[in-house]
């Protein structure tokens, strides 16, 4: 069994699109580059925010290849598994570990809402269906499936399922887990606006929405929070509060997007069927991006700052 270190902070990367349509290889490495230089500890290809459902396998490799010849050698790299059918998800995943990848994140089937059986034996099929670090994506909000403890309970013998990227909205949910397993299963907040407070009750790391844009503040609060110095942590997350509420939208992709342009490491463009933001929305948005540029809080010196995790 590989093992992983599920502590930290992991951005769900966004996928940079040309106006042709094309992957943006040179746009990618320039937000690589960000999130490597903010101190994040992995990176996550394909989830939602990188719009996985519009993507093909061959441009998940493209984007796993040029991260892997980017970043340094060792450098975790998560691949996000969202299929439609079990022999999907099972190719993809053993595909991933071919290309030499670290983990995957694994959501519950997607295009049909699976009964609690058939969510069991689809994580089951895909953990057996390769060696690679698992977590599985709790997100019962957006993707209607709840992942329960009762199941967790069941999922106890695949040993490659090492951790969660709990969404359930429900903070709670971390201290049942906890109560419940202990430290058999990481526990990873999903939801910006509550990662302070998951961080708090115990949450091991954090894949983020907002660090597609502002990378070094997302590092500085988890730093802050696992070092003990929550009021240095409070402040910078007031601070960041209306741009994390931008991950709890509908469109989010356009939203974050329109972040990343804001601080240089992203452009605006997405893949149909999703389209740019217009008109009183966009203005919106841009106004929330704005006010947060001009008050942008200076940071401590938090790499420097030692993270108590275990």
């Amino acid at each position: 069994m590989r093992k992983f270190n599920w502590n930290g902070v992991f951005p769900a990367l966004l996928t940079p699109f040309t106006p042709s349509d094309e992957l943006d290889i040179d746009m990618w490495k320039i937000n690589l580059a960000a999130q490597l230089d903010a101190g994040v500890d992995g990176i996550i290809i394909g989830g939602s925010l990188g719009e996985a459902s519009t993507l093909t396998n061959e441009e998940k490799k493209q984007l796993y290849l040029a991260a892997r010849d980017f970043l340094p050698k060792g450098f975790p790299i998560l691949v996000n598994i969202a299929e439609q059918t079990t022999s999907a998800a099972t190719a993809l995943a053993a595909d991933a570990e071919s290309w030499g990848a670290d983990g995957l994140m694994l959501l519950p089937p997607m295009r049909y809402y699976a009964d609690n059986a058939e969510t069991l034996a689809f994580f089951k099929a895909v953990a057996s269906a390769t060696s690679l670090p698992i977590m599985l994506y709790n997100n019962p909000v957006d993707y209607k499936i709840f992942i329960t403890l009762e199941m967790f309970e069941e999922l106890l013998p695949y040993q490659n399922i090492q951790a969660v990227k709990e969404s359930s909205r429900d903070v709670i949910n971390i201290t049942r887990m906890i109560n419940r397993f202990g430290d058999r299963y990481k526990i990873l907040t999903g939801v910006d606006p509550l990662a302070l407070e998951s961080l708090v009750l115990g949450a091991d790391g954090w894949v983020a929405g907002l660090v597609d844009a502002f990378p070094r503040e997302t590092v500085a609060i988890f730093r802050l929070v696992k070092s003990g110095d929550i009021a240095t942590a409070l402040k910078i997350y007031r601070w960041f509060m209306p741009l994390l509420e931008l991950d709890i939208h509908p469109r989010l992709v356009q939203y974050i997007k329109l972040a990343a342009a804001g601080t240089g490491i992203g452009t605006e463009n997405v893949r149909a069927p999703r389209l740019q933001l217009q008109g009183k929305e966009r203005e919106t948005v841009q106004q929330v991006i704005d006010t947060a540029l001009a008050t942008r809080p200076i940071l401590p010196d938090y790499l420097n700052i030692h993270a108590n995790v275990q």
